[in-house]
């Protein structure tokens, strides 16, 4: 049944107050300097809004990458916020985050927008937004594979905590013959073939890397043809290589699935599609494999059910977030309220994904409202069977499902 007001309200000024541990951006420590994306013009860059524009602009492809930032983010914000009004849940968040910084883009324009972010202090800016989306922790993707990114690591500096880190291995797993030439570059002694030495070396190097880093979970996004078991390079590498190093450190093992890379190669980043992905490859490997840990999480909608039901068959199982195609109201309301009536609150329903600083306020924002209704709902539903919850039962299920219950399955709990 549906809550009522009273309830609805009580809910989400409980959920609003509870911190969140956000599991999965693209974000980065501030010390990484221009790596870490913020602003307008990174707003409006964004990928999402790119694929949404060029179904107005009649900008060539060529034209607009050969364009620089401020130029690309001026044509998407005529495009998407002038000449058409801002109704997509890409558009409506680039407005919240706005709002929320106490911008009004209606009462002045870009220039002045990007004025406003250019009179701000980095640091004090990702103070600001973070203490806006009330968010403690944010895990980063880093990947050891990035020629950007690996020497900030190699050279060390000073963390900032509320930044950890998990660790992306996907040239690993999907391209591994050119993978070998990276990791000999770093001196590991890998041969593109399947052998007992390469396993060896590859677990060195997810362990070095493990610990530089101090990883949280190692990750990939997989293709919606992912098979397992195969014979395939991937299929190897995670059985002789990923997994056995997952159980020695402890570590979960972050599958997102259903990725269609490149199907428009023109929209570079935004070209990717999805498509239903196979889980009896997970099914198989929560099976084959009981002492690893598992995260998922499915970029097709017709996915979802079948991963919640793997997820009440497998306890080293844990289904996480709607990303992507898959990150509207819309479908978020469906399938936090399906989760929580399979998985009672033993799952995350949402991780930001966020590549840009700001869009942690617009993405939790939204977020928090679509979980605290799901949740009302069902609190709403144990009252008509005599069961009064109290605040600090909620309390204790916004603490699980905002980052608490995945803490809990990484720690074994």
């Amino acid at each position: 049944m549906s809550a009522d007001a009273s309830l609805v309200a009580r809910v989400e000024r409980i959920v609003d107050a509870t911190p969140i541990h956000d599991i999965h951006t693209h974000l980065y420590d501030p010390a990484f300097g221009s790596l870490l994306l913020w602003g307008i013009d990174d707003l409006l860059v964004y990928h999402y809004l790119v694929s949404e524009a060029f179904r107005h602009l009649d900008v060539g492809y060529d034209r607009f990458w050969s364009a620089d930032k401020v130029t690309q983010a001026a044509w998407i914000w005529d495009a998407l916020f002038v000449r058409h009004s801002p109704v997509s849940e890409a558009c409506r968040g680039v407005l919240t985050a706005l709002h929320m910084l106490g911008i009004e883009p209606r009462k002045g324009d870009l220039p002045s927008i990007r004025k406003w972010f250019a009179a701000q202090n980095a640091i004090s800016h990702v103070d600001r937004v973070l203490a806006l989306a009330n968010v403690s922790t944010v895990c980063m993707t880093n990947s050891p594979f990035d020629d950007e990114e690996r020497p900030g690591w190699e050279a060390g500096f000073d963390r900032d905590p509320r930044f950890v880190a998990a660790l992306r291995i996907d040239p690993l797993l999907l391209s591994w013959p050119s993978a070998t030439n990276q990791l000999r570059a770093q001196g590991y002694g890998v041969t593109p073939g399947r052998t007992t030495a390469n396993a060896s070396e590859v677990r060195r190097f997810l362990s070095d890397w493990t610990r530089r880093i101090d990883s949280r979970y190692c990750m990939v996004s997989l293709p919606p043809d992912f098979a397992y078991p195969a014979d395939t390079d991937a299929a190897w590498l995670i059985d002789h290589a990923v997994l056995p190093h997952a159980r020695e450190h402890g570590q979960g093992f972050a599958l997102m699935m259903g990725v269609k890379r490149a199907v428009n190669p023109a929209l570079k980043l935004a070209g990717d599609g999805v498509g239903r992905s196979d889980l009896v490859a997970l099914q198989n490997l929560c099976a084959a494999n009981p002492d690893n840990r598992f995260l998922a999480t499915c970029l097709s909608r017709e996915n979802q059910h079948e991963l919640v039901v793997l997820a009440r068959k497998f306890r080293n199982l844990h289904p996480f977030g709607c990303w992507w195609f898959t990150n509207t109201p819309q479908l978020v309301a469906e399938i936090t309220s399906m989760r929580l009536e399979l998985l009672g609150t033993s799952f995350t329903p949402q991780h930001s994904d966020a590549r840009v600083l700001d869009q942690l306020l617009y993405k939790w924002s939204h977020a928090r409202r679509i979980v605290a209704r799901c949740l009302a709902d069902r609190h709403a539903d144990l009252a008509a069977s005599g069961w009064e919850s109290t605040d600090g039962e909620i309390a204790r299920d916004a603490r699980e499902l905002l980052g608490g219950s995945c803490a809990a399955f990484l720690a074994g709990g």
